[in-house]
């Protein structure tokens, strides 16, 4: 990413997190001297995420996906759930599954959606904010991860490299 031409690497910061406004701060702010830097830069930007940058990023979101063979009933559930939270909230629903095992993941974002319906809008700003800093996080490092795997260098060298 550090080697990138700024439009590539805002491309690709967008496939993370749909914010134009982080990307271009992520991008203009290289090279970065290793991921940790990245990341810590990834995560301050996405916490100065304007309102309305925030519904631009969350429009962009898809649902979080459940395994093959999850059975119709649960799809039933939380597609219920689903549509309570945006009526209630206005937007999709946004959780990182990030070390999830897959045979949890059913259980857990019914868990966490059922859970953060009780959560008022601004508790739920709060919270949907962190979470698409973490979904950001998560893809960044993975996008990061495939670029380390076509390089020759070592796996703690700067982004791209």
């Amino acid at each position: 990413m550090n080697d990138a031409p700024g439009p590539d690497a805002e491309r690709a910061l967008l496939s993370c997190l749909h914010s134009p406004r982080w990307a271009r701060l992520l991008a203009g702010h290289r090279p970065y001297p290793d991921t940790a830097s990245l990341l810590a830069a990834a995560d301050e930007a996405a916490y100065d995420l304007s309102p309305e940058e925030i519904a631009e990023a969350l429009a962009s979101e898809p649902l979080p996906s459940l395994p093959e063979d999850t059975y119709s009933a649960a799809h039933t559930a939380l597609n219920a759930a689903h549509a309570a939270y945006e009526a209630k909230f206005g937007h999709v629903f946004v959780l990182c599954l990030d070390g999830v095992p897959e045979d949890e993941v059913l259980d857990r974002v019914l868990e966490d959606i059922r859970s953060r319906l009780a959560n008022d809008p601004e508790e739920e700003h709060t919270v949907t904010r962190d979470q698409l800093r973490l979904l950001a996080r998560e893809r960044l490092t993975d996008t990061l991860g495939g670029a380390r795997d076509r390089a020759t260098g070592p796996r703690d060298a700067a982004p791209g490299k």
